[in-house]
């Protein structure tokens, strides 16, 4: 088997809107306005699974349903790139969820990729579902035999059930993944994130060779000596061949803080790639257009669509994490 990188052709992307019965409850009209501006912009051009309480609720916020399909399902978040399906080039991967290591109520979330494939939305191939903790946005593959991942997420006890070592978890890695080399990252700390540090908010590759992060240049930020760790790991990291990945730093937004004055993760990591667009993150900030010119030298062949997502990050995650890509 085979992990497929996320710009790889898919069929379709998933979604989660929120309802009344999650955390979202509170101002639900604001709350579900990031989720269907994504469904509307990746609908444009890709079909979108999107997983809802109320059918006719649901659609009654859509100007158009152009490539939506709208499915009644039971979950608890809308978190759906840690409990929907890893796509391998055989196979569809179903791992367990607990959320962020027992921080919130799950048992609906893990149910979500069964029914799925049992309603025939997931294709006509294997359903593999594993007893092993795993977390989608805790991973990152450049689909050539290359993980971005981090030590603080993958090895936590509170998500570790089964006391993998580094090693155990290489090989689970290489047997569903096709892993060949593993780049552990250690520094993986951003505040006011739930998840103990995955990947998806901090390094993610852009093609096989290529690898963009964020970077804070803001010296009296307290995240600039812990990211510029992060740079100097990335940079050593290597591909096959021996040579070093080409980089691609990312802006780091001013601070951006909740209601109660806290530090929300805001990062122009957690942008999704569709079949024909870079779905990405915007935060009320100047450097929103710096990252949308980055992402355009980029991704010269895909639309840029920005997506307001301070709503996202007030909840803990962003675009990236509100989303999954399915290939069957």
């Amino acid at each position: 088997m085979r992990l497929k990188a996320e710009w790889e052709r898919q069929n379709a992307i998933l979604l989660a809107f929120p309802h009344e019965d999650s955390d979202w409850r509170e101002n639900l009209d604001k709350n579900r306005a990031p989720f269907f501006k994504m469904a509307q912009a990746i609908g444009y051009s890709q079909l979108v699974y999107l997983l809802v309480k109320d059918v006719e609720d649901a659609k009654s916020y859509f100007c158009s349903t152009n490539n939506i399909i709208f499915i009644k399902s039971e979950f608890n978040d809308t978190w759906i790139r840690d409990y929907g399906v890893l796509s391998c080039n055989s196979t569809l991967l179903d791992f367990k969820f607990n959320g962020w290591g027992g921080k919130f109520e799950a048992i609906l979330d893990n149910k979500v990729s069964k029914n799925l494939y049992s309603m025939g939305f997931l294709g006509r191939g294997e359903l593999i579902s594993l007893d092993i903790e795993l977390e989608g946005g805790a991973i990152d593959t450049n689909g050539a035999g290359d993980l971005l991942t981090t030590k603080d997420s993958i090895l936590n006890p509170n998500r570790n059930s089964g006391g993998l070592s580094q090693k155990e978890a290489e090989e689970i890695f290489a047997k569903y993944f096709g892993t060949k080399r593993v780049h552990w990252i250690e520094n993986s700390y951003l505040e006011g994130d739930d998840t103990d540090g995955h990947i998806d908010n901090l390094a993610r590759f852009v093609n096989q060779d290529t690898i963009c992060y964020i970077k804070c240049e803001d010296c009296q930020d307290s995240h600039y000596k812990h990211l510029q760790e992060l740079e100097k790991e990335l940079k050593l990291l290597k591909a096959e061949n021996g040579k070093s990945f080409n980089m691609i730093p990312l802006p780091f937004t001013e601070p951006k803080l909740s209601s109660d004055s806290s530090r929300l993760p805001a990062s122009y990591a957690n942008f999704l790639i569709t079949n024909k667009a870079i779905i990405y993150p915007t935060y009320q900030s100047a450097k929103d257009k710096e990252a949308r010119d980055i992402f355009s030298n980029i991704f010269k062949n895909r639309e840029i669509i920005g997506i307001p997502s301070l709503t996202l990050i007030e909840q803990g995650g962003s675009v990236h994490c509100s989303s999954m890509q399915v290939s069957f």
